[in-house]
């Protein structure tokens, strides 16, 4: 599954990373991966901002805005059948 392409507002720093794995095992759609001991990003475009791997690493390898970016807005116009709007402008805009 993928959202819209480079759009996701995660981000790896793997000077960080310990190598301890938490943030892949609780990402529900396989964006990360493990190499060298290091966390990276295995597929940008599939992941759907929802906050899981930065919750769960305890050494700020990663980071993303849950639910602010423009994947959240595609399920939220989904849901509530309107377009989709992610609000990044500053002034309740679509920049979809």
């Amino acid at each position: 599954m993928i959202y819209l392409k480079d759009i996701t507002t995660l981000q790896v720093f793997p000077e960080k990373c310990t190598g301890c794995g938490r943030c892949i095992e609780v990402c529900p759609h396989a964006v990360l991966k493990l190499e060298d001991r290091k966390v990276l990003i295995a597929d940008k475009d599939r992941c759907m901002e929802c906050g899981a791997c930065e919750k769960n690493c305890d050494f700020g390898a990663v980071s993303v805005n849950a639910g602010v970016g423009c994947a959240a807005a595609v399920i939220n116009g989904i849901i509530r059948g309107t377009e989709p709007n992610c609000d990044c402008s500053g002034s309740s805009g679509s920049c979809c």
